[in-house]
């Protein structure tokens, strides 16, 4: 019965998320292309066979992406349905795609539209990226006879308690799923409390991310081109920002090069006129093309405002400070910045990635700070040539220790795939 008046509320809700995508359109273009997807209206005829990954948005897509090679891997014929939620995943996820392949957005969660979108596509599976849990899709999964895969699972305390708010809603979706594959076992023992009935501790896809070689090289080339300490403030949110600055500003002595690089790209010129308010020196990275001008390297700040560069602003810095960890929001994924060799400073809030914080600490690839303050004095710092190589070490031999999660979730989502009662009727 919760279920179907949460159905009645996402069908009555829908005249509004239209309206709130042709608004987001006016500063995001790719928000307006192909909307009806979004409510399960598709051109062409209903197909079959496909093996369905959703990646909500661009991180869920970047872990997705060494998922899918290790499953095309397995097998070269698969037929890739790939489906994301924001405008940075799907330009992503566009990377991933092979002859054959078909992308679109998710369907949003009301029953018209999930339910059609199970008719028209007709998945083998369904392969969900860490935490996107939907009722109506799940139970229209299940109407469906499609094996639904949640991968790279994720759970934390604060999720928990959200769902066991409303557990005749959310208790029968986690059930329906025919496999949940953790990062860690807190997440599995999380996953259980919640409903799940199948769950394994498979490792974090983002260990498996392969920085751009291009990238890192650039950067370290641009490194030396800076010839001054690189602090990178990666992923950064609202509000992060001008608290940043003003720690910045009162820092005394001669002071490194700041390169800030914001989690959203519709908020880039917002924190550009953040730093010029402050009177320093901003270049913007959109504005130039291969090495850094003269006039960026005399800069104070650099804006990160491009896409698909983190590997490059990671191997350009000596020290990253994490957004999103320095406000109660839980932090960024950290993987990637050790991948780069990059060490991290990160705040008191990393709960949405609590266990990798922890390893990464324990293993030196990072250290936690009080707050922004403390965290910008720290970075401030230099080290000599040989703490830097010693702490880049840390980090890469942390990132290496820990691979492995694409091969283990590929080897459990092939053998549904293969077992006989998987998905009754619908292989290609």
């Amino acid at each position: 019965m919760l279920r179907r008046l949460y159905g009645w509320i996402t069908a009555l809700l829908t005249p509004l998320v239209r309206l709130r995508l042709h608004r987001r359109a006016r500063r995001e273009p790719l928000y307006g292309a192909a909307i009806g997807e979004r409510f399960g209206r598709y051109r062409g005829q209903p197909s079959q066979g496909w093996v369905w990954v959703h990646a909500v948005s661009l991180g869920e897509t970047r872990a997705a992406a060494s998922l899918i090679d290790a499953l095309r891997a397995r097998d070269p014929t698969l037929r890739l349905l790939l489906t994301s939620g924001t405008a940075t995943g799907r330009e992503a996820g566009a990377a991933l795609l092979r002859e054959g392949d078909r992308q679109l957005w998710q369907p949003w969660d009301s029953p018209g539209a999930t339910r059609r979108f199970f008719a028209h596509h007709r998945p083998r599976i369904g392969i969900l990226m860490e935490t996107e849990i939907w009722p109506n899709l799940l139970h229209a999964a299940a109407a469906s006879g499609v094996p639904m895969v949640l991968a790279n699972a994720r759970l934390g305390e604060r999720s928990l308690r959200r769902g066991a708010r409303a557990p005749r809603l959310m208790r029968p979706a986690f059930a329906s799923l025919a496999l949940a594959l953790a990062q860690t076992d807190a997440d599995a023992a999380r996953l259980r409390s919640a409903g799940a009935t199948r769950v394994e501790t498979c490792g974090n896809l983002k260990f498996d991310m392969t920085p751009s070689a291009e990238l890192l090289a650039r950067g370290r080339a641009w490194r030396d081109a800076i010839a001054r300490r690189v602090v990178l403030a990666s992923s950064t949110r609202d509000g992060e920002e001008a608290e940043l600055l003003d720690a910045w500003c009162a820092q005394g002595g001669v002071r490194p090069l700041l390169l800030i690089v914001p989690r959203h790209p519709q908020r880039f010129d917002a924190v550009a006129a953040l730093v010029q308010a402050t009177g320093l020196r901003l270049a913007r990275r959109s504005t130039w093309d291969g090495a850094p001008p003269p006039e960026a390297l005399a800069a104070d700040v650099w804006l990160g405002d491009s896409m698909g560069e983190l590997p490059l602003y990671y191997a350009s810095a000596q020290v990253a400070l994490l957004g999103g960890s320095f406000a109660p929001l839980g932090g960024q994924n950290l993987i990637e910045a050790a991948a780069c060799g990059c060490p991290v400073l990160m705040g008191p809030h990393t709960f949405n990635f609590a266990e990798a914080a922890e390893m990464a600490e324990a293993a030196g690839a990072a250290r936690r700070v009080a707050g922004l303050r403390a965290a910008v004095a720290l970075a401030c710092e230099p080290l000599d040539a040989a703490a830097q190589r010693e702490a880049i070490e840390r980090c890469l031999v942390f990132a290496a220790s820990h691979r492995g999660a694409a091969r283990r979730m590929a080897e459990r989502i092939a053998a549904l795939l293969e077992a006989p009662a998987a998905a009754p009727g619908l292989r290609a």
